[in-house]
């Protein structure tokens, strides 16, 4: 009874003394949000994005769910910083070359400055592997822009600054590593003259700002629609139609993009 009566009352400890309860449990809202946002789903991988956004919330020293909810809504840098930990994606240079030879084929038919678009364009092995193709085949460096978007400020970073590992470079012969690339170590500076001919951007396909990007004659889209659902990719791809120069040229989609 003493005891009870001289116990330490904890009603009126500052926040910060208190065992913070912990909710990680429900990744559902989140999931919307992020799908609203984004387009990009997880409705077959929840408990991988249970596990991303839970080691996420623990790292801000966010403790719930529903807490990192509220926050995302006020703060834009804390969301992109969960954008860019969801969407970190590692690919190569000559990824299904067979696509980026038709489109050399196509753009030495071009009698005019080419403007292409590469979406998502992630740490710039895609539209770099482009410009080297097109550079290989003979093309003026001047006669063609590329531009890369995508929705990963980070992956956009590392980008521009063009520097790869060896996997990264692991389908390019001796000779073009030698043409275009700088070794330091065991790594791969790209050289300027590929760099310049490719821009970047950090920009959403569903934001309203997107449709005064620009029009292309040629657009990339590989491997983004895999991360929608259907009602999803048929919205992105009247986006991307509609920023066609020529509106039976076909947008170049990844063989796993399937409607």
């Amino acid at each position: 009874m003493f005891f009870n009566f001289f116990k330490k009352d904890t009603s009126f400890e500052p926040e910060h003394k208190r065992e913070q309860i912990q909710d990680y449990d429900d990744i559902s809202q989140i999931a919307n949000f992020f799908k609203n946002e984004t387009g990009v789903t997880f409705d077959k991988q929840e408990s991988i994005l249970k596990n991303k956004v839970t080691t996420f919330c623990k790292h801000k020293e966010i403790f719930s769910f529903h807490e990192l909810l509220d926050s995302l809504n006020r703060n834009s840098t804390l969301k992109q910083e969960l954008i860019d930990t969801l969407t970190t994606n590692e690919t190569f240079f000559y990824r299904e070359f067979k696509q980026v030879q038709e489109l050399v084929e196509l753009v030495k038919k071009c009698s005019h400055k080419v403007e292409i678009l590469c979406a998502p364009s992630a740490t710039g092995e895609e539209p770099y592997s482009i410009a080297i193709a097109l550079l290989e085949a003979g093309v003026a460096s001047e006669s063609f822009n590329i531009l890369g978007i995508d929705i990963n400020q980070e992956a956009i970073q590392r980008a521009k600054n063009g520097v790869y590992k060896e996997r990264n470079i692991r389908n390019l012969s001796s000779e073009q590593l030698r043409k275009y690339f700088k070794q330091e170590g065991g790594l791969y500076r790209l050289n300027d003259s590929v760099k310049s001919r490719v821009t970047f951007r950090v920009i959403n396909i569903f934001d309203h700002s997107f449709k005064n990007i620009g029009n292309f004659d040629f657009i990339f889209c590989r491997n983004m629609l895999i991360y929608f659902d259907k009602e999803t990719k048929i919205k992105a791809k009247e986006i991307l139609q509609n920023l066609r120069k020529n509106k039976n040229q076909e947008i170049f989609f990844g063989h796993a993009d399937l409607f």
